[in-house]
């Protein structure tokens, strides 16, 4: 079994070869001066059961690509079996035609990591999980919801607490936690005018004097978890906090999100931390490596990967 680090988050990558008690395969990515892509590998991986750490997040293609030449990379080396391990899976978004003469863009990466030599691909809270059928290869699609369950416990023990999805679409994800935690469900309804702009309707389900904890799969702008906040608080919401698994936070976002009566926001390491996210004061972050890293001892053993569902 071998790891292999490709730029978008080492970090994380050094942390789940720590967990493993295995060093990181030695390779080089790097840019060409007309930024091309090139990879080295620079140890014998024949044979070998090859795991690739990369996350396509921002730069998304530039990460995409080292993914893509690693992993012919890796074939081209007869490595026996390459698993991408893409913490968080970008163009997931894109995974519908939402209007016409629109691509479906989360089919053609799925096409391009398969045909780039994967055979096997772990992944964590896709924003669909029908993306897993975009993949003719086996997909592993990991959950965050038992470590933010662990964590929630014991920051908000003794407190009335609520789980609140900010949207109709992650219903199934906040009432998987709910049930996990034993705890109410409450609901946003909102309407989004536009692309990147969200409107707050309605809040269903009575959050009076409650403390009141969102969920979500990704964060980017941040526009939605801060409106549902103003109305959780306007509906007389005791506090309101936020978990999400992939902290994309583009553009002011944190900044945003800090000005809000969001008292804070918890996000895992799936994305490497921007310097905005490493000093502020209202957002944290909980490490993913030791399920990634027990994911993979399980990919490499054959066993069950489902049992870390539980």
């Amino acid at each position: 079994m071998k790891i292999v680090a490709c730029n978008s988050n080492r970090p994380l990558a050094e942390a789940v070869a720590a967990s493993l008690g295995l060093p990181l395969t030695r390779a080089s990515v790097r840019r060409f001066a007309d930024m091309e892509v090139f990879v080295e590998i620079q140890e014998n991986v024949r044979g070998e059961d090859v795991f690739v750490i990369q996350s396509t997040s921002f730069p998304a293609n530039d990460n995409l690509m080292e993914l893509l030449i690693m992993l012919d990379a890796l074939r081209r080396s007869s490595a026996r079996r390459k698993t991408a391990v893409i913490p968080y899976f970008g163009y997931a978004r894109q995974d519908r035609k939402s209007a016409a003469r629109t691509p479906i863009s989360a089919k053609l990466v799925a096409n391009l990591i398969t045909q780039a030599g994967a055979d096997r691909v772990l992944t964590l809270d896709l924003h669909a999980g029908q993306i897993q059928g975009f993949f003719d290869i086996p997909v592993d699609n990991l959950y965050a919801a038992p470590l933010f369950a662990g964590d929630i416990r014991s920051r908000f023990d003794g407190r009335n607490m609520m789980i609140v999805s900010p949207d109709v679409g992650g219903v199934v994800r906040a009432r998987a936690l709910a049930t996990r935690l034993n705890c109410d469900l409450a609901i946003i309804d909102k309407r989004r005018e536009r692309a990147g702009v969200a409107e707050v309707m309605n809040v269903i389900g009575d959050v009076r004097g409650r403390d009141c904890i969102q969920v979500d799969d990704i964060c980017d702008s941040g526009g939605t978890l801060c409106n549902a906040a103003d109305a959780l608080i306007a509906n007389g919401a005791k506090s309101v906090s936020v978990y999400v698994t992939h902290g994309v936070l583009s553009g002011g976002a944190v900044a945003r999100m800090a000005a809000s009566p969001i008292e804070m926001t918890t996000i895992t390491d799936s994305i490497t931390a921007t310097e905005a996210v490493r000093v502020s004061q209202n957002m944290r972050q909980l490490t993913i490596a030791p399920l990634l890293a027990e994911a993979m001892k399980r990919i490499s053993e054959e066993t069950s990967v489902s049992k870390l569902f539980d």
